[in-house]
């Protein structure tokens, strides 16, 4: 259904990699024109690095990156070891590198959707200003179900006072957690998504929103 998923990009022009290797010179080059470092630094960088690990002082490489460093690294080389993602015509979601289906109700199916369509995110607490969207993705989903069954499980997940939300991701990560490990869950689990907002000098304020982090480039639909 074509102008079902109009809003959910599913191709690119250009070619997917995988990241190479952190510790590689020449991963170091393709950095020097971002402006963050520059190439005397990186080769210093690397340099003590590679001594470090040759004399086995990993504590204290690890004392050194920090822990949330090393876990955004893990999470940065699992996107090497992401699958596709296929949502076939009959809602199936299909992971094709494991050969198996991520079996979720339509209620959760809707909202995963849901949240490929809105790259950018949304906070739990405007969602019900995407009530009616939700309602017709589980409209397309859930057909045999009745309106008024359907009308009462969306309102009681955009009820920001319902824990109905919270139980339907948990839900989604577990079934997709069974698959894979948790870094690679962590692009396709509904997680946390901070965005810091300044206004004029002094104040401050966060956008709490849930996303998909999954490369959409490996989003398919059938």
């Amino acid at each position: 259904d074509g102008q079902f998923v109009a809003n959910v990009p599913v191709k690119v022009n250009h070619k997917w990699e995988p990241n190479t290797s952190l510790g590689s010179t020449t991963h170091a080059t393709k950095c020097f024109g971002c402006g963050l470092v520059d190439e005397k630094t990186m080769a210093q960088v690397i340099s003590a690095v590679e001594e470090m690990k040759a004399m086995g002082r990993y504590d204290d490489l690890l004392r050194l990156i920090g822990v949330p460093t090393l876990l955004q690294l893990n999470i940065q080389a699992a996107k090497a070891r992401l699958s596709p993602f296929v949502i076939t015509v009959d809602f199936r979601f299909w992971l094709p590198a494991y050969q198996k289906e991520v079996e979720l109700a339509p209620i959760h199916k809707a909202l995963y959707i849901f949240f490929l369509r809105h790259t950018e995110g949304v906070e739990f607490k405007h969602l019900r200003d995407y009530r009616e969207e939700l309602l017709e993705i589980y409209r397309r989903i859930c057909n045999r179900t009745s309106q008024r069954v359907m009308e009462s499980s969306i309102d009681r997940l955009v009820n920001p006072l319902d824990n109905s939300i919270n139980e339907k991701c948990a839900r989604i990560k577990s079934a997709f957690a069974s698959f894979m490990d948790v870094y690679q869950l962590s692009y396709y689990a509904i997680s946390s998504h901070t965005v810091r907002h300044v206004d004029g000098t002094s104040h401050v304020w966060f956008e709490r929103k849930k996303a998909i982090t999954l490369p959409r480039e490996l989003v398919k639909f059938e």
